[in-house]
C-alpha cells in the first residue's frame, strides 16, 4: 500500500466518524478566527482577486465558505470524499464547489490547473500532516496551481507546537475530546522543521512575499478552561515579479 494510500484511507475514517456540526473538529476554529486572520495578511498581496480562490485540504469547508462570501468562485479540495460529503452538507446553497485533489499525485493538480487556469491557494495545516516524502509534490503542486498569476497563503504549526500537542496527548487525564481522534486514526500532526519550509517553496520556483508568527487556534479548550491556541508560521509565495 503506497504512502498516499494509507493517508487517504486514515483521513476517510477519520472524516466518516466526525461529527457534522462545525467546531466539533480539533482544527475547526470560527473562521474570524483563522481564515479571516490569514486572509488580511494574504489578500492585499493578491496580484488578480478575482482568480478562482482555491481551499488546498479544505476538510469539511468550515473555512471555504467564509472564502466564498468573498471571492467570486472558490473550490475545497481534499484528499478525503467524507470529508467533502461534509461540506456539501453543510453549504446546501451551493455557495462553493468541491473536489477530490490528490496535491502528491501530480498529474491531479495539473489536470486541475488546465481545467482553471491560474488560481489563488489557501493551504492551513496540510504540510505537517503529510508523510515527508510528499511535502515537496505538495509544494509543486502549489506552483503548478498558482501559475504565474497566483499567489498562495501557507499556514504551518511551527516546531514549537510539538512539545504543545506532546503535552496535551500525555496528559494524565488523557488528550483532550477532540485531540484523541486525530491520534486514534493515525494522522497525529507530524514534525516540519521551521526552516524546511522555504526550501520545499524555492525548489517549486516560488518566491515568498510576506511572512510571520501567529497562534492557530484551535476549538478545543485545557482543562482550566483556557482556549488552545497553537504556533505557527505563515507564508504568501508567488511566482517571482
Amino acid at each position: 500500500m503506497s504512502v498516499t494510500s494509507r493517508y487517504r484511507e486514515a483521513w476517510e475514517g477519520f472524516w466518516r466518524e466526525a461529527p457534522g456540526e462545525q467546531g466539533a473538529v480539533f482544527w475547526d476554529a470560527e473562521p474570524v478566527l483563522t481564515v479571516g486572520v490569514h486572509l488580511a495578511l494574504f489578500e492585499p498581496l493578491l496580484v488578480d482577486p478575482g482568480l478562482p480562490m482555491l481551499d488546498l485540504g479544505c476538510g469539511n469547508g468550515t473555512q471555504t465558505r467564509f472564502l466564498a462570501d468573498r471571492f467570486p468562485r472558490v473550490i475545497g479540495a481534499d484528499l478525503s470524499a467524507a470529508a467533502l460529503d461534509h461540506a456539501r452538507r453543510a453549504d446546501p446553497a451551493g455557495q462553493a464547489t468541491y473536489r477530490l485533489l490528490d496535491a502528491a499525485e501530480k498529474s491531479e493538480p495539473e489536470m486541475l490547473h488546465a481545467e482553471l487556469g491560474d488560481v489563488n491557494v489557501y493551504m492551513r495545516g496540510v504540510l505537517h500532516q503529510a508523510a515527508p516524502e510528499d511535502r515537496q509534490p505538495m509544494v509543486d503542486a502549489l506552483a503548478t496551481l498558482v501559475g504565474d498569476r497566483g499567489r498562495a497563503c501557507l499556514v504551518e504549526l511551527s516546531e514549537a507546537a510539538k512539545p504543545v500537542l506532546l503535552d496535551l496527548a500525555q496528559s494524565p487525564d488523557g488528550p483532550p475530546a477532540k485531540l484523541a481522534p486525530i491520534f486514534q486514526h493515525g494522522i497525529a500532526p507530524g514534525e516540519v522543521a521551521d526552516d524546511a519550509v522555504p526550501v520545499y517553496l524555492g525548489a517549486a520556483g516560488l518566491t515568498v512575499l510576506a511572512g510571520g508568527e501567529l497562534p492557530l487556534t484551535t476549538t478545543e479548550y485545557r482543562f482550566d478552561g483556557t482556549r488552545i491556541e497553537l504556533p505557527s508560521k505563515w507564508w504568501v509565495v508567488g511566482r517571482a515579479v
